[in-house]
């Protein structure tokens, strides 16, 4: 199966109570279809208590079974608790993006994107130069030095 057709596959379950473990997730996931994993990632801090970070993953044999189970499972209770369900999304590379440990106009994608051709290198300081000499914003009130209604 490939990445893509795995991510479909895999549906996000958050909301969870510490008491539920694997077991109960399959329990309560098993109805909608052949589940293949089932995974809930473990707090960073190697001091915390939570046996989960209150969410997980559950990834079917077929796509239709992960439609079926959002379908049927976003906002139902589980242990006393409201969870919700929906498409897993694929996980965000840490080095990129808000929250990384770069510089955003260090990244690698940064420069593609926002880089200035060489052929619009003139146009682009053209456009910095009559930014910088922006209209006078009261150019055009002198007449109106006069408070109130004009004389008739």
């Amino acid at each position: 199966m490939t990445d893509a057709t795995r991510l479909k596959a895999t549906v996000y379950v958050s909301g969870l109570d510490t008491a539920v473990n694997d077991k109960i997730l399959a329990d309560a996931f098993l109805p909608f279809g052949e589940i293949v994993d089932i995974t809930l990632p473990k707090p960073d801090l190697p001091s915390a208590t939570e046996p989960h970070r209150g969410f997980g993953y559950v990834e079917y044999e077929v796509t239709s079974d992960a439609k079926e189970a959002i379908d049927n499972m976003d906002q139902s209770e589980l242990f006393g608790r409201v969870i919700k369900v929906a498409q897993a999304k694929p996980q965000k590379d840490a080095s990129e993006g808000l929250g990384s440990k770069t510089a955003v106009w260090e990244q690698e994608g940064y420069l593609a994107k926002h880089a200035v051709s060489e052929d619009d290198r003139p146009a682009a300081a053209q456009g910095r130069r009559d930014s910088d000499a922006a209209l006078d914003p009261m150019q055009g009130l002198e007449e109106l030095d006069v408070a109130g209604p004009k004389p008739a």
